[in-house]
């Protein structure tokens, strides 16, 4: 997608259309739910966000999440 807003959009679109199986169904309202909370969470920025940011977004403190400010901290971590 172009921006988050246009996301956001299409995922509405596809819950209103009554042809949406019920898997797809739920991962979009699962989908739209993070999209709206990082929308709340980030009001200046207005790119698509990928998965993974809607996943940090709502997990913070996953270890998938975490950034690390000094190369040998994130080896010794890792280690």
């Amino acid at each position: 997608m172009e921006n988050i807003d246009k996301h956001i959009e299409h995922d509405k679109k596809l819950l209103d259309d009554p042809q949406t199986s019920p898997q797809s169904r739920r991962h979009t309202e699962q989908e739209l739910a993070a999209l709206e909370a990082y929308k709340a969470n980030h009001p200046e920025e207005d790119h698509d966000p990928t998965p993974l940011e809607l996943y940090c977004d709502s997990n913070p403190n996953a270890l998938e999440c975490r950034v690390y400010e000094d190369w040998q901290t994130r080896i010794f971590v890792l280690w």
